[in-house]
């Protein structure tokens, strides 16, 4: 459908897609649905509204102030604040679903229900809807309602099992991956169901848990432990059976060196000095420097010895196109690294007396309809009325009353 609000550019243009969710797993798939196009409605109970708002940091301007948490997942989105629970707030709901395209929620599954606004509900409404439902365990199965967040993820998905260092307590993954990554499934599936709407007039549900998607990214994990019978534990920064391929010091901090095949190997050699060690009959095959006794005792030294002396930025010029070797960077080195410019992966998005905020990009890059990341994110019921005026129909009389009853505001 096409809508007056909306992007009249991008991949997703005309596409309408309600955001019902909180924090961050919904939220994001619902941005990332705007950067590439699609007019995203946020839709918040203004007695509840996301929490995610009074996350810090924050964008100031006196007693002003603006989460840049909330910010960076809510880009280029309509803010509308509508009340369920009050006097008309079901139907107002109702009325923007049946000119939806996708509709986006994660709470704990039966809370939609209870809400008078389930899936088979608004399935009846609107046929065509792609109802997207993100949640800790799924929509089935015995643990559906138990309550979860993303380190629940990371421990019921083995991934925390997997990260840290041997003989070590594990660690979580230090970002929160079990949304991360139910995010980036959530928007693959809302996709897939698009193109089958698109087709057929068909709708359907999209169940998406951060369960499941931590265990999607564990690797080989599963089949070590299926084939095998080996369950993955801690590695720390070495890889399970690629070496070299891990964290080595170096004068002025650490870099990543990956050079482990053949080709890589020799490559290295010949790069450091050193082509006699490409011949050694010790370690001159991948398979041999694979082998755990004799990566530590022959492979590790020599790479440490090439790289102890020489500072990172000697090391990446010297790396250059030849051999995969990148130094560990701070959050800050690569905010200010000219590589991230050149992707367009900083932007800036303009908050008037609040300030630029500068945040990442869209790391999608199409190149005949590209995305736009940088745009500021609503303030609670910013769009309320050009929202239920564009695009449910509502004259502004029956919109006052809405408000009068506290559905809207």
């Amino acid at each position: 459908m096409s809508t007056p609000l909306g992007p009249t550019t991008g991949a997703l243009a005309g596409v309408l897609v309600l955001d019902l969710s909180r924090v961050l797993a919904g939220p994001y798939a619902a941005q990332m649905l705007a950067d590439l196009g699609a007019t995203v409605i946020k839709v918040e109970n203004p007695r509840d509204p996301d929490v995610s708002r009074g996350f810090p940091p924050y964008l100031t301007d006196g007693d002003d102030e603006f989460s840049a948490y909330y910010a960076q997942y809510n880009r280029g989105k309509l803010g509308v604040g509508l009340d369920l629970a009050a006097p008309g707030g079901t139907a107002t709901l109702i009325d923007l679903v049946r000119r939806a395209d996708v509709l986006v929620e994660n709470f704990r599954p039966g809370t939609m229900d209870k809400l008078g606004v389930g899936y088979d509900v608004l399935r009846a409404v609107n046929p065509r809807l792609v109802y997207v439902a993100v949640s800790g365990y799924g929509q089935t199965g015995s643990r559906s309602r138990r309550p979860a967040f993303d380190n629940t993820a990371q421990a019921a998905g083995g991934m925390w099992s997997m990260n840290g260092y041997p003989g070590q307590e594990p660690v979580r993954v230090g970002v929160t991956i079990g949304d991360l990554s139910a995010t980036l499934f959530a928007v693959v599936g809302a996709l897939a169901a698009l193109r089958h709407a698109e087709k057929t007039g068909e709708g359907q549900l999209v169940d998406v848990a951060q369960v499941d998607s931590v265990l999607a990214l564990t690797e080989t994990a599963v089949v070590d432990y299926t084939v095998r019978g080996v369950e993955a534990t801690p590695s720390g920064n070495e890889h399970a059976w690629v070496r070299p391929y891990e964290l080595f010091d170096c004068a002025d901090g650490q870099v990543f060196f990956g050079a482990y095949t053949d080709k890589l190997w020799r490559a290295s050699c010949a790069l450091f000095g050193t082509p006699e060690v490409a011949d050694d009959p010790e370690i001159d095959t991948m398979r041999k420097r694979f082998e755990p006794d004799v990566y530590a005792r022959r492979v590790k030294p020599v790479v440490a010895g090439w790289l102890a002396d020489r500072t990172k930025a000697e090391l990446e010029a010297l790396a250059g196109d030849v051999i995969p070797l990148t130094a560990i960077k701070t959050i800050g080195e690569v905010v200010d690294d000219p590589g991230t410019a050149e992707r367009d992966m900083i932007v800036d998005a303009d908050y008037g007396p609040l300030g630029i905020l500068r945040m990442f990009g869209q790391p999608i890059k199409l190149s005949a309809t590209p995305a736009a990341p940088g745009r500021v994110a609503n303030r609670l019921g910013e769009h309320s009325t050009a929202v239920l005026t564009g695009i449910a129909g509502y004259d502004d009389e029956r919109i006052a009353a809405l408000r009068g009853s506290g559905a809207v505001v």
